[in-house]
């Protein structure tokens, strides 16, 4: 009777054992994943901020129907501003090259760690609406 006891103590011992590391495994992908959509956020808020500025005649600090002057503080991201960088709890953000007329591109590093995420926010010649392309390294391995 004491070994079929013991067999079972340790059984169960390795079944929460490996319940623990599956969990860990779960949290930490379920937290890098939350901190990924909260710089897609940022980004996005930074989009219309951006569209603002674009509508927004020169003589009122706009752009003037162009992106061509934009500048990483002129998008009112929420954070501190460093080197043409915005640092926030989520992430540092910066415009990709010049900007150009009707696109630019902004790039999110999380503070997780994981790969930049990148928007690409023009203008859409059909509609003339606002598009926002994603790329990552994740997006462009699957």
């Amino acid at each position: 009777m004491g070994q079929q006891q013991l067999l079972l103590v340790i059984l169960v011992t390795i079944i929460v054992g490996i319940a623990t590391v599956v969990a860990l495994n779960v949290f930490n992908t379920s937290a890098e994943q939350a901190n990924r959509d909260a710089v897609r956020q940022d980004i996005l808020t930074a989009s219309a901020n951006a569209q603002g500025y674009f509508k927004r005649p020169t003589m009122l600090d706009g752009g003037g129907n162009s992106f061509s002057d934009l500048t990483i503080d002129r998008l009112g991201m929420p954070g501190v501003i460093e080197d043409d960088q915005v640092i926030n709890e989520n992430g540092e953000y910066e415009i990709v090259g010049s900007p150009a007329e009707e696109e630019f591109t902004i790039r999110g590093e999380p503070s997780g760690g994981s790969d930049p995420i990148e928007g690409r926010i023009h203008r859409d010649e059909e509609t003339a609406g606002w598009d926002i392309e994603w790329t990552s390294e994740e997006s462009s391995e699957e």
